[in-house]
């Protein structure tokens, strides 16, 4: 009988919703300063630190986007739902790589058949290429 594999998880640095909510705090303030008697952009200021704040709040209440374990994979879903990917279910693990502009990013992809779940550097805190590998080794360890 396989060894199960320990559980592990990946989740956005913690630094990360500190600077969202300090880029909330910067929008605000540029809106006010700048806004004069225009509403307009201060309502533009406004949505769009809503909007920073919405994404901080998210990284705040569900900080871990990927997690392993004996049973599969499980995702975020929606703003901080989980979802648990069986290892049947899962039918590739791969990174992309795309350079544009001199600059590459690195996506984690985990295929799941009907549902594509896309990571980037910093929903992981890790490398996506390390993730992966060690996706795949805990698959094996799994018997999957």
């Amino acid at each position: 009988m396989p060894q199960s594999p320990p559980a592990r998880q990946w989740r956005v640095p913690a630094v990360l919703p500190v600077v969202k909510l300090a880029g909330v705090l910067i929008l605000v303030a540029l809106g006010l300063l700048f806004a004069g008697s225009d509403r307009v952009q201060l309502v533009l200021a406004g949505l769009a630190a809503a909007a920073l704040a919405g994404w901080a709040v998210r990284d705040l209440v569900a900080p871990v986007r990927l997690a392993v374990d004996a049973q599969g994979i499980t995702v975020i879903r929606g703003f901080a739902g989980r979802r648990l990917l069986p290892w049947p279910a899962v039918e590739a693990i791969r990174v992309e790589r795309r350079t544009r502009r001199g600059l590459t990013a690195e996506t984690l992809e985990v295929d799941a058949g009907e549902s594509l779940h896309l990571f980037g550097r910093y929903d992981l805190d890790a490398p996506p290429q390390e993730v992966a590998e060690a996706l795949r080794a805990a698959r094996a360890a799994a018997g999957r």
